[in-house]
């Protein structure tokens, strides 16, 4: 018997027993399910219906090796809905590979009535299921890690721009106070808020704090140079502040250039040298 008989047989042994093999196959899935109610049941059944419809017509083809092959778009689509939901829903890889390996002992059964008295028959196709399922599964396992690498990364993104906020102090005067350690990634998400917030905001003075950063190094410096220069380049200047003792050390070890560049103790003392360049005052009147 050729390789595409025996996918024919196992096509047409899934469809004349697709209602059986999908009853016991969702009677398990339902038994493993964490979230357990009707919207997570009637979208466990729908996934199950296509799933099977769509693997029923793929082994038709006669692919039975290449889950690559144009004949198994449609699977590997299907699985790739259902990976991604489940990675944004809070599953493991190992419940979303479930989905696809716990489809053989319901479909074994079938093959061994369809291959009745047929031992060797039986064996080839119950071989050529096996290997399907197993790199079907595989390939719902390599979706779902993409999907959380997307999400982590997103996460990261998102953590980012909330970790550098752009404040509007006074008019003309933005702050960005600097928490954590300055990477490349996180200075050029600083770079792009505060030189938006400069447009935005029409500011002329950017305070950049950096009493929350616990070390500067040579490429800590550097990063904050290159911040300084892109303001300057859209019109504001910039102070420094939070220059503690050991941080102030260190940037003369390093050769650090700030000559030109104002630089305070605190948040406070640069805040009151942007109201005198702007031309503002606080004036504190008696009770």
């Amino acid at each position: 018997m050729s390789t595409k008989d025996y996918a024919d047989r196992i096509s047409q042994t899934i469809l004349d027993n697709e209602a059986a093999i999908g009853t016991e196959w969702l009677s398990h899935l339902e038994a493993l399910l964490v979230r357990s109610n009707s919207a997570a049941r009637e979208q466990l059944r729908s996934h199950c219906r296509q799933f099977l419809k769509s693997f029923a017509a793929a082994t038709r083809s006669g692919e039975l090796e290449n889950i690559d092959h144009r004949s198994w778009d449609e699977v590997r689509d299907l699985l790739a809905e259902i990976s991604s939901t489940r990675a944004k829903s809070g599953s493991t890889p190992g419940e979303t590979a479930t989905f696809v390996f716990s489809l053989k002992q319901p479909l074994f059964a079938r093959l061994q009535q369809a291959y009745a008295g047929d031992a060797e028959g039986l064996a080839v196709a119950s071989w050529a299921v096996t290997t399907l399922l197993d790199k079907l599964g595989l390939y719902t396992i390599e979706v779902f890690q993409k999907t959380k690498d997307q999400i982590i990364v997103r996460q990261q993104q998102e953590l980012l721009e909330l970790s550098t906020p752009v404040v509007k102090l006074w008019n003309g005067i933005l702050a960005l106070p600097l928490i954590g350690t300055l990477d490349s990634a996180r200075t050029q998400v600083v770079m792009e808020n505060i030189l938006q917030k400069i447009v935005d905001t029409g500011a002329i003075i950017a305070i950049i704090d950096i009493t929350g950063v616990p070390t500067v190094d040579t490429l800590v410096a550097q990063h904050l140079m290159k911040t300084i220069a892109a303001a300057r380049l859209m019109g504001a200047d910039c102070i420094i502040s939070g220059i503690r003792p050991q941080i102030a050390q260190t940037i003369v070890h390093l050769g650090v250039n700030l000559e030109d560049v104002i630089t305070k103790a605190t948040l406070a003392d640069a805040f009151l040298v942007a109201l005198e360049r702007t031309g503002a005052a606080i004036t504190i009147k008696a009770a």
